[in-house]
């Protein structure tokens, strides 16, 4: 079950880098106005890159954590006991670059939109898979791996 959990929430994480991409050249547009206003009068081609830097950012942090929490439930799939302790602070840094990219990739008032949902449920399904990583039947789960050998 915690592994599914996890692997759905995978699915809804990679969806919105999916639409983050494909909708690019609108999110590009948009950063741009924002930097526009943090420095008026600045140079075209540094708005441009500012922006660029901060949309590949945002999408490079957000698929860094999904693949380093990946990694950990595959050691976990190991039957590796400690990984799902690595699991808690992954799980802290992605709702951490989650907040910094929603700054940057929802724009302004659109709180209800697809990338809102899915990482709603993205965090909804790693809570749920955690606690299960917890739960006293995945501890015996991976106690057996040690006393088998």
């Amino acid at each position: 079950m915690a592994r599914t959990s996890w692997l759905l929430s995978f699915v809804a994480g990679l969806a919105v880098l999916l639409g983050s991409f494909f909708a690019r050249d609108s999110n590009l547009e948009r950063l741009r106005a924002v930097v526009e206003e943090m420095s008026p009068g600045g140079d075209a081609d540094a708005v441009g890159t500012s922006s660029a830097i901060v949309f590949w950012g945002s999408l490079s942090a957000l698929l860094l954590v999904i693949l380093l929490e990946a990694a950990a439930i595959a050691a976990v799939s190991a039957r590796r006991g400690w990984a799902r302790w690595l699991m808690i602070p992954l799980l802290a840094g992605h709702v951490m670059a989650m907040a910094v990219a929603y700054a940057f990739l929802v724009p302004e008032g659109d709180a209800g939109s697809y990338v809102v949902l899915l990482w709603g449920a993205q965090l909804l399904l790693a809570f749920v898979g955690l606690v299960a990583l917890f739960m006293p039947s995945a501890g015996r789960w991976l106690k057996t791996r040690r006393t088998s050998l």
